[in-house]
């Protein structure tokens, strides 16, 4: 079963929560593979510093929203924060796994961004 489909079967869980979930672990999936790639280049370590802080962050906010937790709303604001952070950084970069990186965590901060303020 696809993460999708099992946020789908979280009854409790709002449209706007399901599709943060999914934005998070989405981010927190590219943000990893990011930083794994900007190993060894020391111009890249501020880029592998926050990919690896997004990775963290977007990680433990899908799973306090996925479980209701009264908490997700603070770490929202956040994790936005540190997504629009690390697409800044990316943007920096013209290797390809920053680039993608910055738009998924575009969405991610985008997507958080909403949930903080809802």
């Amino acid at each position: 079963m696809s993460l999708t489909e099992t946020v789908s079967k979280i009854e409790t869980l709002s449209d706007e929560q399901r599709e943060c979930i999914e934005h998070c672990n989405e981010a927190a999936e590219v943000c990893e593979w990011c930083a794994d790639e900007c190993l060894g280049e020391s111009e890249m370590e501020e880029c592998a510093r926050l990919c690896r802080d997004v990775a963290d962050i977007a990680s433990l906010h899908a799973r306090l929203v996925a479980r209701g937790s009264t908490y997700s709303t603070d770490l929202a604001a956040t994790c936005a924060e540190v997504c629009e952070a690390c697409a800044q950084e990316c943007e920096t970069h013209d290797a390809d796994h920053c680039q993608v990186c910055r738009d998924v965590v575009q969405t991610c901060a985008e997507s958080c961004r909403r949930m903080a303020n809802a």
